[in-house]
């Protein structure tokens, strides 16, 4: 049984930068595709970004793309998204999820495609 764990969320400014992880046990995060999304005070939970087995191959909303990266350390099991200059719309819970073994990596954009989420950890970016 797959379990993921997020850190890494906090207050940050405008134009600042945080590190998000994403633990994962019971199982190697190599064998894993996996993906980030995030949950607005009063919104819908939208994809954010998605990284593939050998990490060859990632997926970013237009929201984020250029500002943050997805990327895994195998070694830690452990899965990253740096978000480099934040803005006050990416407030928001983040949450760390497995893409399904039985998807095709073309759907990872697909909340429903995820079968495993972590807790979620909180950002939020002062304007």
């Amino acid at each position: 049984q797959v379990q993921l764990v997020e850190s890494g969320g906090g207050l940050v400014q405008a134009g600042g930068s945080l590190r998000l992880s994403c633990a994962a046990s019971g199982r190697t995060v190599s064998s894993l595709r996996m993906g980030w999304f995030r949950q607005a005070p009063g919104k819908e939970r939208e994809f954010a970004a998605a990284i593939s087995w050998g990490g060859g191959s990632t997926y970013y909303a237009d929201a984020v793309k250029g500002r943050f990266t997805i990327s895994r350390d195998n070694d830690k099991n452990t899965v990253y998204l740096q978000m480099n200059n934040l803005k006050p719309e990416d407030t928001a819970v983040y949450y760390c999820a497995r893409l399904r073994d039985s998807s095709s990596w073309n759907t990872a954009r697909g909340l429903r495609e995820y079968d495993v989420w972590g807790q979620g950890t909180q950002v939020i970016v002062s304007s």
